[in-house]
């Protein structure tokens, strides 16, 4: 495939991190310690426009650290058991 037209495909895979939220605020807030709390950042991944585009993202390439999607690592794979 073409290396421009790869580039092009993947930048509009993509594209939806643009809108995240999280992209503007702390990142710290979305990968905390163990035991930390998630709270802040679930609270803004509910405003968020792209949430679901971001848990697919995360469910898709097995992301098993912080928020994605408004969902911590305990509860996506909570929900990959559920639909596995």
């Amino acid at each position: 495939m073409d290396d421009e037209l790869f580039a092009l495909l993947d930048d509009s895979q993509y594209a939806w991190q643009a809108d995240a939220l999280c992209a503007q605020t702390d990142p710290e807030a979305f990968f905390p310690e163990k035991g930390g709390s998630t709270r802040d950042a679930k609270r803004v991944c509910l405003s968020c426009t792209v949430r679901t585009e971001c848990l697919e993202y995360a469910l898709a390439h097995d992301e098993r650290f912080g928020i994605w999607g408004g969902l911590s690592e305990r509860e996506r794979r909570k929900l990959k058991r559920a639909a596995g």
